[in-house]
């Protein structure tokens, strides 16, 4: 129980500066009551007072941005004042020293020579101990609610307020203008000018969020026919070969996974999330868990929940004809196809129009509920999401709430390559220069990227792969060699392939009459953040630059699209979203439930994370640190790099943590002059490269830990027994 002198502190602090606003004093009540209900869920800070100036509306500051895409051009006029602009997130801020203290809190939090080890906060306790002052949050609710909005709830960090309204209102408010725009033939909503603040409020206030309808991409990339395209010949050599798919027991296999089963390390008593804008049709996990030997062998469940409910702004979104059915389906299965035994739950909110429905999800569930692992496979660069503290901020703000609390997060790096704000879905190569997934690029989370196999390359199918599969649908013989995903002719592996050998191949493929057929940016995602500084545990990592940035991705499994003849089995039968039966014994079948994409590594690795947390006896937080600690052993050791590289395939090492991964580049072509390396000066393709005017491929793979594939791949086996 909390004494109620902090609550009505809070209502005396807040009616005087409600007083100061000049407003009725009917409405400064009923915003002091909203007030003191979300006060007694949120806590009541200690921190001092950092409001204490009125609040004028004539003296005002920029706080967020502009979308990029929200162009003269493509502008339709603004929206009628009338438009519901639902749940908004307003993101305040901490002062510095708050700051500092809750980041060497976390970092305690992981040290097992700290008294704080393990001992993760609640959801109530982090905004007792690191929110905003009540009274400062009270005066911040007063001025949204006198500009008629609706507050719905202060969520409990005290860092997050949902708010809706209209757009009106929100013109009133923040002192720009909701406009329609028409981009490629699709309609859209934005901020047409940076939003601004009264200037008294800038100690805490960051700013909205989100003013616009530009969300997140699901991760993954469909089957492709085959080799290029539906080539029937002049295929590079590899004319009519069989597509070998891994399924639940072939992870097992390559991943060296089995080991654990027989010493009943199952995920038993262990909870993954999924995070998700859509549901899924439940009925397509259990076929996959039936198809692949997981049911009724193991005791694993699966559910579909909807945090807070529609009180906290989560709206059952049911299944959405938005292309996301397919993504959200990946994430349930993989996310307990690992961890047999675990409870997977999928958490999905409803989209507003202009907020993303797995972050209400997320938020909700670590104010409520939060899990041992959970896993979110959609990207946003950086710049996307907002340059600002308001934007980017409160992805970091989200993540460190979840590494505060025990919960293990892991991010999708991407399926664009190193170039995360252009469309990997249609672009057929980079123009907007070298860019990071924003959504898993803070130091609170684990990035997870994409690597294919190199068997195929190496014409040695036979020697991994079984010419019929097992009863349980599991065909692969060993760990298969590994390379970065990439199915661009910036591929240096594609390129030699085609003749085009060594550094410069993949510009010289990629302006041939052949390599025209592999123009795209598809590959798996890793890039420097251009909004986060390194963190502590990504220091002194052999490989890992001295950049001062946090680099992307972490580490990384299989995630290729059938490019090279192998691609990830999944379950969607879903006809109104493009689903097919799901039976695996027929071709077509198989295929059509077949794809690619960093949006399989995410959900693997939070399943992954479960064995690790059975094993452990519980919650292991942000696991960043530990990986990276495990690679600094194994890195370290110039014997350990050489018997771990992932090029030996069934002759790497039956010790290692980590495969290094060092053949081949996730490089991809690109056009004009943001970190485009182009010889022929436009009059053709370049490849993203760190310099204009060198070839500074980005990114290659190295000895240790590189852009492509962070620190490669696991051995799930030895990670989890050699988790301190």
């Amino acid at each position: 129980m909390r004494p109620r002198t902090s609550v009505s502190a809070s209502i005396r602090s807040g009616l005087r500066h409600a007083l100061a606003f000049g407003l009725q004093a009917v409405t400064a009540l009923f915003a002091l009551c909203a007030f003191a209900a979300v006060a007694n869920a949120a806590g009541s800070s200690v921190a001092a007072l950092r409001l204490t100036q009125a609040v004028d509306e004539a003296n005002l500051v920029s706080t967020g941005s502009t979308p990029r895409f929200a162009l003269s051009k493509y502008d339709q006029g603004a929206v009628p004042d009338s438009l519901p602009i639902a749940h908004m997130f307003l993101q305040l801020q901490r002062a510095p020293e708050q700051e500092q203290a809750l980041e060497s809190l976390i970092k305690e939090l992981q040290d097992p020579h700290s008294s704080n080890y393990h001992k993760w906060l609640s959801a109530d306790g982090l905004g007792q101990r690191f929110g905003p002052a009540s009274a400062d949050i009270a005066t911040v609710v007063q001025w949204l609610s006198s500009h008629g909005l609706q507050v719905n709830q202060v969520h409990k960090s005290g860092l997050t307020i949902d708010v809706s309204g209209t757009a009106g209102q929100v013109r009133d408010t923040f002192h720009t203008e909701i406009h329609r725009y028409n981009i490629n033939g699709k309609e859209h909503i934005a901020n047409a000018s940076d939003p601004k603040i009264p200037a008294a409020l800038a100690a805490v206030v960051t700013g909205v969020t989100s003013l616009n309808d530009f969300m997140p991409k699901p991760q993954l990339v469909k089957a492709k026919r085959d080799f290029t395209f539906n080539c029937t010949t002049g295929c590079g050599g590899f004319d009519g070969l069989v597509q070998y798919d891994e399924a639940p027991p072939d992870f097992a296999t390559i991943y060296n996974v089995n080991p654990l089963y027989k010493a009943g390390i199952t995920g038993k008593g262990q909870t993954v999330v999924v995070l998700e804008d859509t549901d899924i049709l439940s009925k397509d996990v259990r076929t996959f868990r039936t198809a692949f030997g997981l049911y009724p062998k193991y005791s694993g469940t699966f559910d579909q929940i909807h945090p807070g409910g529609t009180a906290e702004g989560c709206s059952d979104p049911g299944v959405v004809v938005n292309g996301a059915e397919g993504e959200a389906a990946i994430d349930a299965e993989w996310a307990g196809a690992v961890a047999p035994d675990a409870t997977v739950k999928l958490a999905s909110c409803a989209d507003t129009n202009v907020q993303f429905g797995a972050f209400i999800a997320a938020i909700n569930l670590l104010d409520e509920a939060p899990p041992g692992s959970m896993s979110l496979s959609y990207g946003s660069c950086e710049a996307d999401i907002g340059p600002g503290p308001n934007g980017n901020g409160f992805i970091n703000s989200l993540w460190q709430q979840a590494a505060s609390e025990g919960v293990a997060v892991f991010v999708s790096a991407g399926d664009g390559a190193a170039a995360a704000c252009d469309d990997f879905d249609t672009a057929l190569y980079a123009v907007s220069g070298i860019a990071a997934n924003g959504l898993g690029s803070t130091p609170y989370n684990v990035s997870t990227g994409g690597t294919d196999f190199l068997d195929t390359f190496e014409g040695t199918n036979s020697t991994y792969w079984s010419a019929s599969n097992s009863k349980s649908g599991g065909s692969a013989l060993s760990y298969v060699p590994e390379m970065p995903w990439d199915d661009s002719c910036a591929s240096s592996i594609l390129a030699t392939n085609f003749g085009y050998p060594g550094v410069t191949g993949g510009v010289s493929f990629c302006n041939t009459t052949t390599g025209a057929n592999f123009l795209n940016i598809v590959g798996g995602g890793g890039a420097p953040s251009f909004v986060y500084p390194k963190p502590y545990w990504q220091v002194d990592v052999p490989g890992n630059p001295n950049d001062g940035s946090r680099d992307l991705p972490d580490v990384s499994l299989f995630a290729s699209n059938a490019f090279w003849f192998h691609a990830i089995l999944f379950c969607m039968s879903d006809p109104t979203n493009g689903g097919t039966t799901c039976d695996y014994s027929v071709p077509a079948d198989a295929f059509n439930n077949s794809a690619g994409g960093t949006s399989f590594t995410a959900p693997q690795y939070a399943s992954i994370q479960a064995l690790i947390n059975q094993k452990a006896g519980g919650p292991q937080g942000n696991p960043a640190p530990i990986f990276y600690d495990l690679a600094r052993a194994e890195f370290r050791s110039d014997s350990k790099l050489s018997s771990c590289n992932a090029s030996k395939g069934n002759q790497v090492s039956s010790t290692c943590i980590f495969h290094d991964v060092t053949a081949g580049n996730n490089n991809v072509p690109c056009y004009g002059t943001n970190d485009c390396f182009d010889p022929l000066g436009g009059a053709g393709y370049g490849v993203l490269s760190t310099s204009d005017k060198h070839l500074r491929v980005a990114y290659p793979t190295q000895s240790g830990w590189d852009f492509a594939t962070g620190l490669g791949s696991v051995n799930v086996t030895n990670l989890v027994k050699s988790w301190p």
